[in-house]
């Protein structure tokens, strides 16, 4: 099997908002947004439930200043990209863990209310 395909997440949602750009002290770029990933099943009555599923999502350099510039709250894309997982400290000293999908690709789907952000 490729390696390639070991690390790999493929999602369909829409931007909770629009993407956060930092540029850290060495210069490289970062973005975080959030879309949500929507599933639709029938409970034990035969109802249909709609349950959404959030996902963090981080973009480095490049694509975080394309993510930033094009990517609004509401928007629907496709995108591709790997799962990492990590922890920190906070200020109480209390553990964190976080689970985050690194970018590695993304497509515009369909707009929210047919308008691409202004630049």
């Amino acid at each position: 099997m490729s390696s390639s395909l070991r690390n790999r997440v493929t999602l369909i949602g829409n931007l909770g908002q629009d993407p956060t750009l930092k540029t850290l002290d060495d210069g490289r770029k970062v973005a975080h947004f959030t879309i949500a990933t929507n599933d639709g099943f029938k409970n034990a009555d035969g109802q249909k439930v709609e349950e959404a599923t959030w996902h963090n999502i981080v973009a480095w350099n490049g694509l975080a200043e394309t993510a930033s510039k094009f990517l609004t709250k509401g928007r629907e894309v496709a995108l591709e990209g790997r799962i990492v997982y990590r922890t920190y400290e906070d200020k109480k000293g209390v553990i964190k863990y976080i689970t985050e999908i690194v970018l590695n690709d993304f497509l515009f789907l369909r707009s929210s209310k047919g308008k691409q952000k202004e630049e």
